[in-house]
């Protein structure tokens, strides 16, 4: 089972994502560069699993950390220059596969390319004002809340939504 969620509405979020609990218990799930291989493939930018070392580690979580403080108005001076550098080169190649389906083909360094262009497109463009912080307690994944009224407060109601949810009948029903 799968360590990883993609419920963030962006690629380049998701990334940023595979840190937990940022500002308490800090998780990263891309814990060696086998877990970066599969995170690539799990969020569809590869078709297979590319091999990756400690630089191409590093250079992820490089690009993930410039990525959430970009979103999270809390950026640095270098990290649109990081964004930038990673966006310029070449992204993954996709073709069309037989019989059916697409292929998405590359380096580790295409993929980390397709996620900083899209997180250009995303801090770049009309979509910024959508993203949000999850409201619940511990978690800081960031989404783009695309809700008609643009009131959604949880990263995913299966998880933080739901408890949250429950957490809150508890409380409404607690005997005193």
């Amino acid at each position: 089972m799968s360590r990883f969620t993609f419920v963030s509405g962006n690629v380049a979020l998701d990334l940023a994502g595979t840190v937990q609990h940022r500002r308490t218990d800090r998780t990263d799930l891309l814990d060696g560069p086998e877990a970066l291989s599969r995170w690539v493939v799990e969020a569809g930018l590869l078709t297979s699993t590319p091999p990756a070392g400690a630089a191409d580690l590093t250079a992820a979580t490089t690009l993930r950390e410039a990525i959430y403080r970009l979103a999270t108005d809390e950026a640095e001076p270098s990290d649109r220059d990081t964004v930038n550098a990673f966006a310029a080169t070449p992204p993954a190649q996709v073709r069309l596969a037989a019989p059916e389906g697409v292929e998405r083909l590359g380096p580790l360094p295409a993929a980390l390319s397709t996620v900083a262009r899209a997180a250009v497109e995303l801090l770049g463009g009309p979509d910024r004002a959508r993203i949000k912080q999850c409201m619940a307690d511990q978690c800081t994944r960031l989404f783009v809340d695309t809700s008609r009224a643009t009131s959604r407060r949880w990263c995913d109601m299966l998880e933080c939504g739901n408890r949250a949810k429950a957490a809150g009948f508890r409380a409404r029903h607690r005997v005193t």
